[in-house]
């Protein structure tokens, strides 16, 4: 009976315990995700405080950029010290960020009044390097660099590469021209600053760069988009293959990429296209670049660009997330540091932390400029208008040239359609069909009718630079 009795007591007291066991490993289990909770909680905290913590130092550091610029401006160049003499503006005016709106806007005008030096603030012997635009509309617009110039225009350029998933050992094939253009040398040097081999092609020359690829293993390709694209016509009629290729990143710049133009690149070409963003006046390339994150967006390079957007008509502000112009003062530029250049861009920013985990502002990607739009018999027409409706239509290539002339009197618009081989047909009737329903799609968009002229395959001129899609005969 004892036995029994002993065995029974220690059956039961074997459940007290484990019973004891669980209730205590629940009660540490709810002690424990309540301080995960707690520490989650604090950590998130901490996280935001020292967000908090770094945009303020950010803002900060931009603000003292700032009154150090506009002072230097205002000692050295005499145009912006006569200029805000005359608005009754003084560098001790800027206090703040919101501040650069008391002082005056830059565009291309003043950049050809004081041809070819008189914007620069340091001796000519500081510049090391002098770059232009073509000036195929008047005097060129002309830049100048001093080493500290150089070295933060090749930090801005690696920024967007390695955005774009370009990584250090990869062989880059540049496409863009080496002359005065800032394109090609400014991705050279960060590139090169990266950690790349650079391939130093050039322009032109289509199968000569079909043949590199494959013989250096080239694996980033630099170009404007448009050329992009004749590369993979011209690769298809030699039977490259680009399926199997080494390349698999585009650097693209110097014009814009519809959507439409990007998609068809990647899947022809089989990379991933990547857009960025810049200007000879403020820079060159590296103002901003696409993360793989938000592709339709670029990160902007707020440490050395102070941007803002206006109302192109009025040159006010506009809420943020709305569209408008623009305008971007350089922050560490030494050479020719422009105040409040006008870009007449048209895009919107936003401010939002992007999915990529970078926190710098992002623009969305230009596709039309305000000094850009035509006005035809009282409408406004942009050519991204015209781009985004022929990209929609099956057997259309993305190439097209608008004409404009007023010889009768009023204004009439060409459009010039280059279409696909798979578009054309033996049949008159069929192909005026096909032209008369590219006319009535253009008209519904634009609200201006056009005189619609198909051109056959490879007829429209391939540019090696920035295509021009508009040419203005108007007097």
């Amino acid at each position: 009976i004892r036995s029994v009795i002993q065995y029974c007591n220690a059956q039961m007291m074997d459940k007290l315990y484990t019973w004891q066991g669980v209730n205590n490993a629940l009660l540490r289990d709810r002690l424990s995700m309540r301080g995960a909770e707690l520490l989650a909680a604090e950590s998130e905290k901490n996280r935001v405080a020292a967000e908090a913590d770094e945009l303020i130092e950010s803002v900060d550091e931009d603000i003292q950029k700032l009154k150090k610029q506009v002072a230097m401006v205002y000692e050295k160049v005499e145009w912006y010290r006569n200029k805000m003499d005359e608005m009754g503006v003084s560098p001790s005016d800027i206090q703040t960020l919101d501040d650069v709106k008391k002082l005056p806007f830059t565009d291309k005008t003043v950049l050809r009044d004081t041809f070819p030096y008189g914007l620069f603030a340091v001796p000519l012997d500081e510049i090391i390097e002098l770059h232009a635009s073509s000036g195929t509309t008047g005097k060129p617009i002309v830049v100048g660099y001093t080493h500290r110039d150089m070295d933060v225009w090749s930090d801005c350029i690696a920024r967007l590469a390695m955005m774009a998933g370009v990584k250090p050992g990869d062989r880059c094939q540049m496409a863009f021209g080496y002359g005065m253009f800032t394109g090609g040398f400014g991705l050279h040097y960060g590139l090169q600053k990266l950690g790349c081999m650079m391939i130093p092609a050039g322009s032109g020359n289509t199968e000569r760069h079909l043949q590199m690829i494959n013989d250096y293993g080239t694996t980033v390709l630099i170009a404007t988009p448009s050329y992009a694209l004749h590369m993979c016509e011209v690769g298809e009629k030699k039977g490259f293959d680009w399926a199997s290729s080494s390349l698999r990143i585009g650097l693209f710049g110097g014009e814009p990429c519809p959507p439409k133009m990007k998609e068809e690149i990647e899947r022809r070409m089989h990379i991933t296209c990547t857009d960025n963003y810049g200007l000879t006046e403020v820079m060159g390339p590296g103002v901003s670049g696409e993360c793989l994150c938000s592709r339709d967006m670029q990160h902007i390079a707020e440490d050395h660009f102070l941007w803002e957007v206006v109302n192109p008509e009025t040159g006010e502000p506009v809420p943020e997330g709305e569209e408008g112009e623009l305008v971007i003062t350089p922050l560490d530029k030494e050479g020719i540091p422009v105040l409040r250049y006008r870009t007449h861009d048209l895009t919107y920013v936003v401010t939002e932390k992007c999915e990529c985990g970078r926190s710098h502002a992002r623009m969305k990607k230009v596709r039309k400029r305000s000094d850009e739009m035509l006005i035809i018999r009282g409408t406004n027409v942009f050519p991204s208008q015209v781009e985004d409706i022929l990209s929609g239509i099956k057997g259309v290539t993305p190439f097209y040239r608008i004409e404009v002339d007023n010889e009768t009197g009023l204004d009439r618009m060409k459009i010039k359609v280059e279409i696909e081989p798979s578009a054309l047909s033996d049949s008159y009737e069929e192909m005026d069909r096909f032209r008369k329903m590219i006319a009535t799609k253009l008209k519904e968009t634009m609200l201006v009718a056009s005189e619609v002229q198909l051109i056959e395959p490879g007829g429209i001129e391939r540019s090696f630079g920035k295509t021009k899609h508009v040419i203005d005969h108007r007097k």
